[in-house]
């Protein structure tokens, strides 16, 4: 005897589940018609691309796609009328899809063939694949960030090598200008006054050299750096002077307003020189492209008894992104820039006892901040 498969439910149950299951599927559902017109726009297409329904229906498919897609696809359908030969139906790929508000978005399109009222249509099933991208992106971020750490821990084991072969040819340089001043030394000659206060500045440049150096190894090896009571205006006036190095043809004009009242300031001199070397340099690479070039730089002394120093250019500023992440590891607007620069230097700040801010400069631009108390804690 044969059986009979009766269905669950009439004809106007099944219409009522259909509503149900497009009205409430997770994905968006479409149904176009052999020409590419819109049949049938779900809820969650409604979501995904921005449209009213009304917006879409009876219009062609392509709407919802960028250029070069939305030209061709007419084409598309053309083809597979005549040839028969299938691209994406009943396979499924990753293609891109366009909002209304122009933005493109990756999607996940499903389309499969069927018969309607004697006519071929397509249903295309659209998952937004967005947040897999988002997360994606940040992966390959985060294996980025990675790498720059091996490279730095890399650069740790290889610092303490280098400082070693880097001091003796140094201290040679020392010991050689010095002999040469000597040498030089009962000539009164204009010339050699000029030589010899060149030789006295080249010493004091590879002296500085050498710290630099010591406080790397010091810091790789994790040992106390020491500090002195140093004044703070010499320090940020040595430290322009060497940041503007091969400034000259920009027309860099530097205005200097220092208070004369600061108190001294428990510090590493050689970190604190570091910090506004790398503001000052910040500022001066900020500037290279702008009509005005004017680098601020403002010391004084706070209501709380603090010293602070601040560093204003005239540069184009920088966007709301870079600002929330700006102080951490591996953010920068430079090309080639690692991005640990900043970072760095809000630490030292800490170490010391101060902070490292940034504010939008009144007139476009940036400024950059910095306190140290008067007497510094010592770690």
């Amino acid at each position: 005897m044969e059986r009979r498969f009766d269905p669950p439910f009439g004809e106007a149950e099944n219409a009522a589940l259909f509503r149900l299951l497009i009205s409430t599927a997770v994905d968006g559902i479409m149904v176009i018609d052999g020409r590419g017109t819109v049949r049938l726009f779900n809820n969650a297409c409604e979501r995904l691309f921005g449209y009213e329904p009304g917006e879409v229906l009876g219009r062609n498919v392509s709407m919802l796609m960028p250029a070069p897609y939305r030209e061709e696809h007419d084409g598309y359908l053309q083809a597979y009328r005549t040839t028969g030969i299938r691209k994406i139906i009943g396979i499924g790929r990753e293609v891109t899809a366009r909002r209304k508000d122009g933005s493109i978005f990756p999607i996940y399109l499903s389309v499969g063939e069927g018969v309607f009222e004697d006519e071929p249509v397509f249903v295309g099933i659209v998952h937004d694949m967005s947040e897999r991208h988002a997360a994606l992106k940040q992966l390959q971020e985060l294996q980025a960030e990675l790498i720059h750490v091996s490279r730095l821990n890399e650069m740790g084991h290889m610092s303490s090598a280098f400082a070693h072969e880097l001091n003796q040819p140094l201290a040679a340089i020392v010991n050689y200008l010095r002999a040469a001043q000597r040498t030089v030394a009962s000539v009164e000659d204009e010339t050699v006054i000029r030589a010899r206060e060149m030789m006295d500045k080249a010493a004091e440049q590879a002296s500085r050299a050498g710290q630099i150096i010591k406080r790397l190894r010091e810091f790789t090896e994790k040992r106390d750096t020491s500090r002195a009571e140093e004044s703070l205006n010499r320090i940020v006036e040595e430290a322009i002077a060497l940041a503007l190095v091969g400034s000259a043809p920009m027309n860099m004009k530097v205005e200097k307003n220092l208070a004369a009242d600061l108190p001294g300031i428990s510090m590493d001199r050689i970190q604190i020189q570091q910090v506004v070397l790398n503001l000052v340099r910040n500022a001066v690479e900020a500037m290279e492209d702008a009509p005005v070039r004017h680098l601020t730089v403002t010391t004084r002394l706070t209501g709380e008894g603090d010293v602070l120093a601040s560093f204003r250019d005239t540069g184009p500023g920088l966007s709301e992104e870079v600002v929330r992440r700006l102080f951490e590891p591996f953010v920068t607007t430079k090309e080639n820039g690692m991005g640990i620069g900043l970072s760095i230097c809000r630490s030292i700040m800490e170490a010391h006892g101060g902070r490292l801010w940034m504010t939008p400069a009144p007139e476009g631009g940036a400024e950059f901040h910095f306190t140290l108390p008067a007497t510094a804690p010592r770690d």
